[in-house]
């Protein structure tokens, strides 16, 4: 018999967080998210709940936990895409299609008694957080900033009744292409037209004071159109920006700026923590983790390409030219690979970056939909 329990206390949160790490155990391609991080997600205060609430269930058979979700009711993307869904994540299963549909079954009616008619995922609180299942690339070092799950996920949401509604490829990229000299000279001609600047080895402090909250500003802007996306408060991109200041450096990012001192383009890659933690329980309490984890930071062998956007202003001037130019000239370093994470599979104008490298499409994740009724 399967029972499924909502996490009302202390303890039910520490399982919560505490599964997948040993569902995962000594998986070699799971990379944890940082048990820190994810404690956060139950304090009242969070600040992704300004605007969305959640449910959490833990999943038992014979007294153990065996499984565990969590629904959330964005009202920013319901407001924003005219949608009434619930948004599933932090979904973690042993391979049991009993236990799935019983965690399931619950979700569906939290979301009917909160006149939800939607259940779709994953998808966590926004854009920036881990999304999407896993349905290729399943022997790979999986990037932290995205969720491993293992291949029979699959069968059992689909057996449920979901059904796809969007998939994201992942590439590996290696060192660029040599380019044709002549695009280096039309580059140089759309800077000099649009007197842009490119900012270079500014200070972390200086890039997050003077430039962060106008960076995801931008990002917000740029994004807005993209699948699912969720407009953010001023308080939530303030939170965001101290949760990307640890991982931040400088020197991987580029800004354009236009003549005005306006960010014209950015993008910035971060360096990769995965091997650093993968299999293990996301803690930084062990002092090998941590200086492991240290060492991937300040000397990075492996680059997560993390978020490229522009200015609506100039969405049609040819700046994209500029800034992938900018960050082709750090990823020529001395870095073994870089991961891009997650591109829709309808954004062919990125997808086709990626033939400026030397790359090959390892990965694919799949959103899914299911309308409550069925």
């Amino acid at each position: 018999m399967i029972l499924i329990k909502e996490v009302k206390t202390k303890k039910d949160e520490r399982l919560f967080l505490s599964f997948p790490y040993k569902l995962y155990k000594g998986n070699r391609y799971y990379v944890p998210a940082l048990y820190s991080e994810e404690k956060k997600i139950f304090k009242k205060n969070y600040f992704y709940n300004e605007t969305s609430k959640s449910i959490f269930l833990l999943a038992y058979k014979d007294k153990k936990v065996v499984g565990r979700i969590q629904g959330i009711i964005s009202y920013a993307s319901n407001d924003k895409w005219n949608q009434k869904r619930v948004r599933f994540t932090r979904f973690d299963s042993i391979n049991d299609k009993e236990v799935a549909f019983n965690l399931f079954d619950y979700l569906t009616k939290w979301a009917k008694d909160n006149d939800m008619n939607e259940i779709n995922g994953p998808l966590g609180y926004s854009d920036l957080e881990r999304e999407g299942l896993l349905i290729r690339g399943f022997n790979y070092l999986n990037t932290y900033e995205e969720q491993y799950n293992y291949p029979y996920y699959q069968e059992l949401i689909e057996s449920y009744g979901f059904k796809k509604e969007v998939d994201w490829y992942e590439n590996r990229i290696f060192k660029p292409v040599p380019q044709d000299k002549k695009i280096d000279k039309l580059i140089e001609l759309v800077k000099k037209k649009y007197k842009l600047r490119v900012l270079k080895n500014l200070t972390k402090k200086e890039l997050l004071n003077k430039y962060g909250m106008e960076i995801f500003s931008l990002f917000d802007q740029a994004y807005s159109e993209l699948y699912q996306t969720v407009p953010l408060t001023k308080s939530q991109m303030k939170a965001i920006i101290d949760n990307f200041s640890i991982m931040l450096r400088p020197e991987l990012m580029r800004i354009i700026v236009d003549e005005e001192d306006k960010i014209a383009a950015v993008g910035f890659c971060l360096p990769s923590i995965s091997d650093a933690l993968k299999g293990g329980s996301g803690k930084l309490s062990n002092p090998i983790t941590l200086i492991k984890v240290l060492k991937s930071v300040y000397k990075p062998k492996v680059l997560d390409f993390a978020l490229i956007g522009l200015s609506e202003k100039y969405q049609s001037s040819g700046i994209a030219a500029v800034i992938f130019k900018e960050l082709f000239d750090f990823m020529d370093g001395d870095y073994d690979y870089c991961e891009t994470n997650l591109t829709l599979e309808n954004n062919h104008n990125i997808r086709n970056c990626w033939k400026r490298f030397d790359h090959f499409e390892h990965k694919i994740r799949r959103c899914y939909i299911k309308k409550i009724d069925d």
